[in-house]
């Protein structure tokens, strides 16, 4: 379960702004790239026993938690690359983009960084790579709960323009259904075209 253990052995180091960083949508097929940027002050509550890693939580809840985080956070941030960028400089690169881009619209600068186990190489501030952060920090499960429900929001506003994929119910993930009508239409123009399964779909 996650907690602020990473977070208070940081601030005994001397650091007073920690900010948990995470970023969704890697393995997707389609849709932009979200990163979330979270700062508490670091509290227990009773609310914040239910933050966690955004992938275990049902939508009704994240989204829940999402607007509980914004109110309740020290600061929060997100930032998004689009597919095309994203087919520009490929997936590594982009989602060290909106990593930064989410830490860099905090409303101040953080003196060190909490990172579900992805380095931003431009950043030259003090870091910590966490395996299964969202898992195990507040502040990472929190930034994953922001960027995800963003994301998600983002996709089923999409599913309105491209309704043939399903991205409402996918979010762009490759399902069955979604890999069908990639088959049948084609990519569109928020598929990511530098991942294999949409250049062969392209191809056809």
């Amino acid at each position: 379960m996650a907690n602020f253990n990473h977070e208070r052995s940081v601030v005994t180091m001397g650091y007073a702004s920690v900010c948990g960083v995470d970023e969704v949508g890697r393995g997707c097929l389609a849709g932009p790239l979200v990163a979330g940027a979270v700062v508490f002050d670091i509290v227990d509550s009773e609310w914040i026993t239910r933050v966690n890693d955004s992938k275990k939580l049902s939508p009704a809840i994240r989204l829940e938690l999402s607007e509980l985080i914004k109110i309740k956070a020290k600061d929060w941030a997100l930032g998004l690359v689009n597919a095309q960028e994203l087919d520009q400089v490929g997936l590594t690169k982009a989602t060290e983009l909106a990593m930064k881009q989410a830490i860099d619209s905090l409303n101040d600068v953080p003196d060190y960084l909490l990172l579900d186990y992805v380095p931003i190489s431009s950043w030259n501030q003090p870091y910590q790579l966490i395996k299964q952060g969202d898992s195990s920090s507040y502040s990472i499960a929190a930034a994953s709960i922001i960027a995800k429900v963003h994301r998600d929001e983002i996709m089923t506003a999409i599913d309105e323009l491209y309704p043939q994929y399903d991205f409402a119910s996918n979010k762009g993930y490759g399902t069955k259904l979604h890999m069908e009508a990639l088959s049948i239409h084609g990519p569109c123009d928020i598929h990511r075209r530098s991942f294999s399964p949409v250049q062969r779909a392209g191809n056809k």
